[in-house]
């Protein structure tokens, strides 16, 4: 049994994460959820629900942390929010396999060092999106959100991390590790990918060097590494082009469209598309070098999003990642 804390007082739409838990309890027998929040609007919206309910346990927590707090501030002050409590009982119970929160990213992150603890060799957490490659694979994009200001170690920790990801949860052999750069050559970039690159080729890596941004989703590599500003620019670049791609294409079929099965079969083949990039069908993005699994779900996550994002949590345990990046920082 997976036993997994979900933070859905921290989105905006609790009402659609209880609900995405309970079909998750109806869809699958090994999974056990410990929610933190107010009792009483837990217990009625769980009311509306058949399910299993030997399999979900709620944790009283009377506050809530907003995305508009001061990360540092709202966890030291606020012991009894959703996140709170749901990261120190993580810490505490050596049952409890990780946590799934749709928090805000700074406090996620907060609460992950100063909660659930860093692993050993790792200075700071690092979040890790996983992204689909015309190649169709899987590209780990780290830092893309946790770390504006990144230091050359923390950018070699954050190899690392995603190596230990890809090679124990997509079982690639020797990741290919690139670094986010303006040019591929060894002179292009700024002081931190310079530094970041003479660390990281000291590093049991295979790293190949610089990347441009135009090959994310190429397939050429398993690991891209840049600092949180960089990782998250391209993250929301990339989907926002997708968006309008997918805008023009509805444009321009409209215009040629013979008929209105022609349009159908269009719709259906862009949203094939872009539901590749969703982060309700993708889960959420790994919050890599904490103790424990975090996974950090979007702010409107819906009820969708709480079933995948339980198989990326349980492709983590099963694989061991936690372990294997141990062994590796070793």
């Amino acid at each position: 049994m997976i036993k997994i804390v979900v933070d859905v007082f921290s989105g905006d739409n609790p009402a659609e994460l209880v609900k995405g838990v309970v079909n998750t309890i109806n869809a699958c027998d090994d999974v056990y959820f410990i929610m933190p929040g107010n009792p009483e609007y837990l217990e009625t919206e769980l009311g509306k629900y058949e399910f299993d309910k030997t399999r979900l346990e709620i944790l009283p927590a009377s506050e809530i942390i907003g995305n508009n707090e001061s990360p540092t501030e709202a966890i030291r002050k606020k012991k009894d929010s959703s996140l709170v409590k749901g990261m120190t009982v993580l810490r505490d119970d050596e049952n409890i396999h990780g946590i799934i929160s749709a928090g805000s990213t700074g406090a996620i992150l907060c609460g992950g060092i100063f909660i659930v603890g860093r692993l050993k060799g790792i200075e700071r957490p690092a979040l890790a999106a996983l992204l689909p490659t015309a190649t169709g694979g899987d590209v780990c994009l780290m830092d893309c959100g946790a770390n504006s200001e990144c230091r050359p170690q923390y950018l070699a920790q954050f190899a690392l991390l995603g190596s230990s990801l890809m090679n124990s949860v997509k079982k690639i052999d020797e990741p290919k590790v690139a670094l986010v750069n303006v040019g591929i050559e060894d002179h292009k970039g700024n002081t931190l990918t310079h530094e970041s690159a003479e660390l990281i080729k000291q590093m049991p890596l295979n790293f190949v060097g610089n990347m441009e941004a135009r090959e994310v989703l190429s397939g050429k590599y398993d690991v891209l590494v840049c600092d949180g500003f960089t990782g998250n620019v391209v993250l929301k670049s990339i989907e926002g082009t997708a968006k309008l791609f997918a805008t023009k294409i509805f444009e321009f079929a409209k215009k040629s469209a013979e008929s209105e099965r022609d349009m159908k079969l269009v719709k259906s083949s862009v949203m094939d598309v872009l539901s590749m990039m969703d982060y309700n069908s993708k889960g959420g993005a790994w919050l890599l070098g904490c103790k424990k699994p975090i996974l950090k779900i979007h702010g409107a996550a819906t009820a969708q999003t709480i079933p995948n994002a339980v198989n990326l949590m349980r492709s983590m345990v099963e694989a061991d990642m936690i372990g294997n990046v141990i062994k590796s920082l070793a």
